[in-house]
């Protein structure tokens, strides 16, 4: 979002330089480039509340004060008697409307529109939309403005399944599916509430009446329309993210002001109709808690004063301003502290970690290391499919419109990663993943599952190299320790899949609660003994491999040799393991095969450059004495 220094200046009490509000501003956690003397900010999806110059202003107070540069009206306002019905008070428990009339549409702007205009990426469109759309950037609230005239019968708002066509103010035929909030007149809808109005209620640059709809949508009845219809929505932004519920008076007054700034005013009228009370949010006062937390000294009245600045009402608790939809507890009080001293201030102190008690570590954790001490990775899927089941529990608005429905078990996801790995030249694939999964079966239920999949080698070593992954394997691993098997073990057939591998596939799924209590031995942790793998990304390049066949004949090298071969590094040696391993007792001979496994992140090697790093790998172990590789020259 685009803010104009100047702009911003006037909504604090000092002036500080453009560098210096910038600092400012990185330390209040907002992110930004300055672009000609403009601020292109970046907002974490909880700050809504910042999404304006009043509201960036109010996070500013702390260090440069806050003004209001604005007027708004304070006259009299007549009621308004509007035909509207809310069907959907709770995606939008509160609303106001305000009807203005004027004499006649001006020719020119004052100076603060203007300068608007012609400093944002905005485009005039007609006097009370440019007037509606200043406001969204001053105060943080969007409003829609019909064209009064149009509003002639019952207008109603409520979230209704929608399977229509909607023309949009831009002009284009937006078709609605699914449950939407919208507006309607003759049951004919007039506006996609929240993201965009339709052309047939606009107003146009000849418009002398308006009525101006000014609500609060619960984000959860907005979020994802824009994204789904495709439509750039600047309200949509803000409404997802939550606007002030209090603040519907103080913006229409700001609009007639506006307004009266302008031109002659012929009539005003005014209607709210509020449903449902919003509850403040009220927190203890705890600055002993809030010093736990942070891990400095802090003065009560330090402490009430810097959340007072921040628009906190202190009273025997504090209560939390309607604009702030982020702040719930005690630790987010804490990081509001944090944001005013500075994170960089904020002095760093050891942190003693003891070992974990047995006793803490639940089903799941113990499942996990059991499973990884057998050689398995863990993967973590993304909770949504486009396969949809007979009870897949469906979203009305999916954050990929390719994935609209709930996984009902976590077989797709795991064959995806094999295959995935396949297609990598991994050669031993055993994946698992923990995961809950959801289905709608006349109530919504969710289990916590266990999904494994394997195919290929055991393993990368002598004893395994040359055995395969089997129904045998993965029987023995489940049901350890036990003669009755605990697991239904399926053979997945690649002839549904697209691969042209031949190593058999075997999958089992199973509920968390009923894994047997024998799968958990010998699954404790060694805390001290865990070594943190850097992660790297996986490359897009072929892999080439190298087998050599070590025979040892001086037997007081073999330990120098597999020393040395388990220590090897180069810049794209990928892998290297023992495969074989065999001892000629006739021949008072031992043979060693080893496996080099080249591959690049940044290109295809050739097989020159594959030579060399041969070499170089090879070279100390010919050194050596009493080893030596048949075959090579």
């Amino acid at each position: 979002m685009k803010f104009i220094y100047q702009d911003l200046l006037n909504f604090l009490s000092e002036e500080p330089s453009i560098e210096v509000l910038s600092d400012k501003l990185f330390q209040l956690g907002h992110e930004h480039e300055i672009d000609d003397n403009v601020f292109l900010m970046e907002f974490t999806p909880n700050r809504g509340d910042c999404l304006s110059l009043s509201g960036l202003a109010r996070d500013l107070n702390i260090f440069f004060g806050k003004e209001e540069p604005f007027k708004v009206f304070e006259g009299d306002i007549d009621p308004l008697n509007l035909n509207f019905k809310n069907l959907s008070t709770q995606a939008c428990p509160k609303i106001s409307f305000l009807e203005i009339e004027i004499e006649k549409i001006p020719n020119t702007y004052e100076p603060f529109l203007e300068n608007h205009f012609s400093m944002s990426s905005n485009k005039k469109t007609n006097f009370f939309t440019d007037v509606s759309n200043y406001i969204s950037y001053e105060l943080g609230q969007p409003t829609h403005c019909f064209d009064a005239d149009t509003i002639s019968n019952e207008l109603v708002f409520e979230n209704r399944i929608c399977d229509e066509s909607f023309k949009s103010l831009l002009g284009h035929n937006i078709n609605l599916s699914g449950k939407n909030s919208i507006f309607s007149l003759d049951n004919k809808i007039i506006s996609l509430a929240g993201v965009m109005g339709g052309m047939s209620t606009a107003c146009t640059t000849k418009t002398k009446k308006v009525l101006v709809e000014c609500a609060f949508f619960e984000p959860e009845a907005i979020i994802g329309k824009s994204v789904k219809y495709n439509l750039t929505s600047d309200a949509a932004h803000k409404f997802e993210r939550g606007v002030d519920i209090e603040a519907q008076e103080k913006v229409l007054r700001r609009f007639i002001q506006i307004v009266k700034d302008h031109t002659e005013i012929k009539s005003i009228k005014i209607q709210t109709f509020e449903d449902i009370q919003s509850q403040k949010v009220r927190i203890p006062v705890d600055v002993e808690g809030i010093k736990r937390i942070l891990g400095i000294d802090l003065e009560e009245r330090e402490y009430l004063t810097y959340l007072s600045k921040l628009g906190f009402t202190i009273e025997k608790e504090i209560i939390v301003p309607s604009h702030r939809h982020d702040v719930m507890s005690q630790n987010d009080l804490a990081e509001e502290i944090a944001r005013i001293i500075g994170y960089n201030n904020i002095e760093s102190n050891f942190l003693e970690i003891k070992k974990m008690a047995d006793e803490c570590l639940d089903n799941s954790n113990r499942l996990k290391n059991y499973l990884i001490k057998n050689g398995f990775s863990e993967v973590i899927n993304f909770p949504f499919t486009e396969n949809k089941k007979e009870k897949s529990i469906s979203i009305d608005n999916p954050l990929d419109s390719n994935r609209s429905h709930l996984r009902t078990c976590l077989k797709d996801s795991l064959l995806d990663n094999l295959l995935y790995n396949e297609r990598r030249q991994k050669d031993s694939i055993k994946l698992f993943e923990i995961s809950d999964i959801y289905s709608n079966d006349n109530k919504i239920n969710y289990e916590k599952k266990l999904g494994i999949v394997i195919s290929g080698r055991r393993g990368h070593n002598y004893l395994d190299f040359s055995k395969k992954l089997d129904n045998d394997y993965l029987s023995e691993l489940l049901n350890y320790h036990s003669d009755i098997p605990d697991f239904n073990i399926e053979e997945i057939h690649r002839s549904e899949l697209k691969t042209k591998k031949k190593d058999r596939i075997f999958y089992v799924e199973i509920l968390i609660d009923q894994l047997p209590d024998h799968i958990f031995e010998d699954s404790e942790p060694h805390f001290d003994q865990i070594n943190f793998i850097k992660y790297q990304p996986v490359s897009e390049f072929p892999s080439s491999t190298r087998d050599f066949s070590f025979s040892i004949e001086d037997f007081n090298k073999y330990d120098a040799l597999i020393e040395y071969l388990t220590d090897l590094s180069d810049k794209n040696l990928k892998d290297a393991f023992i495969f074989d391993f065999y001892k000629n007792q006739k021949l008072n001979e031992i043979k060693v095969g080893i496996r080099l496994i080249f591959q690049s992140s940044l290109t295809t090697l050739s097989d020159e450059e594959i030579q060399k790093s041969v070499n170089k790998l090879l070279k100390p172990i010919m050194d050596l004495g009493g080893v030596s590789i048949p075959g090579l020259d």
